[in-house]
Parts: structure tokens; C-alpha cells; sequence
């Protein structure tokens, strides 16, 4: 897969895009401030993660026929566009880089892969509630963590606990949306709808409010 794109609806898409394609592409489509960013990192692996998740963005907005503003991040790491028009998430894991953006309504977006180690570490970003009704399999451990990463950065604000805040409803290693909400903080009652992608060895969850 060199880009999969997806239009969700006229208003948003998703485009996903393999890390390890080397075919040079063209990067004149980035604001200064962005090739400004782009100089300053220096790892060659994460130089690639960074551009790549560009490139991602780049291609979701052609497919709404939407110009690319060029993006930054606010103070609270959420990246905000910088013509201040629509809303974008941007994710990578090992060999893959995702986007989605909305022109109207907030978006979060997380891919991560599936790995054992991710159930020995479920107490720390999971309630007791949701222990409770997950299976003891990593797959739907990292459906968990990936859909409650994509509410973290859909509310867009720090200080928002992953165990404490946001909350689960029970959901199947089958499903393919997963409900939660914020609670305990100034965000109490926003409710999420989540969607679940399973790719071979990665889960990805975006969504929008």
C-alpha cells in the first residue's frame, strides 16, 4: 500500500501511508514554519514518521479539494491548522503514518500495534469497569488504549487522565465502534463515537466530535 485514501463523508477523510516507500515525493507543499520544524529533526527515522504523516494530510486534503494551510502544534501538542480552517489528527507507527481531517468538527486519529507486552500494563490506562469486560487478549487491550488516544487527542487538552477520565462503554473484540466519554474533568459528558480498523497487525481508531 503506497496511500489508501478514504473520504468519510464531504466534509472529512482519512488517508493512511506507508513509511518505507522510497520514492521521492516532493515536500514544496509545506509552509516555511513546517520546513523550518522539518530541518530541526535530526533522527533520520523520525524525520521520515514526520514527513510521511505530512504527505498523509497533504493527499487526505486534495481529496476534499481543500488547500493545505500547513499545520502546527498548540500548547497543548494538538496540532491546529494555521489558516485556522478545519481540524486534523495525525498518528504513525512502525511502518505506517495516518491523518484525518474535518472541516468542521474536531478529529483524533491512533494506530498502534499489537504487541503482549500491552496486558501487563492495562492497569495503568484502564478502570476497573473496563478490566472487567476485556478479554486477556492484546488485541483488545490495544483497541482500548488506541480508542481512549484517539478521544485524548479529539478533546485536544493536557491534564485529561486515560484511567481516571475517560471511560469505555463494553465493547467485543468484533466490534467495529467503540462509545466513550470524559468525565471528572471540565470535559465531563462529551461522549465519543470511535471507529475500529484492524490492519493485520495494527489497530486504528479515529473519531470525530
Amino acid at each position: 500500500m503506497q496511500t489508501k485514501i478514504e473520504k468519510i463523508d464531504s466534509y472529512s477523510a482519512l488517508a493512511l501511508k506507508n513509511i518505507d516507500f522510497n520514492e521521492p515525493q516532493s515536500l514544496e507543499f509545506l509552509s516555511f514554519r513546517e520546513k523550518l520544524s522539518l530541518a530541526n529533526i535530526s533522527h533520520p527515522a523520525k524525520k521520515r514518521e514526520w514527513t510521511t504523516a505530512r504527505l498523509a494530510i497533504y493527499e487526505a486534503l486534495q481529496a476534499l479539494g481543500e488547500p493545505y494551510p500547513g499545520f502546527f502544534k498548540d500548547e497543548h501538542g494538538k496540532s491546529q491548522s494555521m489558516s485556522g480552517h478545519g481540524y486534523v489528527s495525525l498518528s504513525h507507527t512502525p511502518g505506517l503514518a495516518g491523518a484525518i481531517f474535518h472541516k468542521t468538527q474536531s478529529v483524533g486519529i491512533d494506530m498502534d500495534l499489537i504487541r503482549e507486552k500491552i496486558l501487563k500494563i492495562g492497569f495503568r490506562f484502564l478502570d476497573s469497569s473496563e478490566l472487567d469486560f476485556l478479554e486477556k487478549d492484546p488485541v483488545h487491550y490495544t483497541m482500548a488504549w488506541s480508542a481512549k488516544e484517539s478521544i485524548f487527542k479529539c478533546q485536544g487538552k493536557r491534564g485529561v487522565s486515560f484511567r481516571e477520565n475517560i471511560l469505555l462503554a463494553p465493547f467485543s473484540l468484533e466490534d467495529s465502534v467503540i462509545k466513550g466519554r470524559i468525565r471528572g474533568t471540565e470535559f465531563a459528558d462529551s461522549h465519543y463515537t470511535v471507529e475500529v480498523r484492524k490492519l493485520e497487525n495494527v489497530i486504528l481508531t479515529y473519531t470525530i466530535w
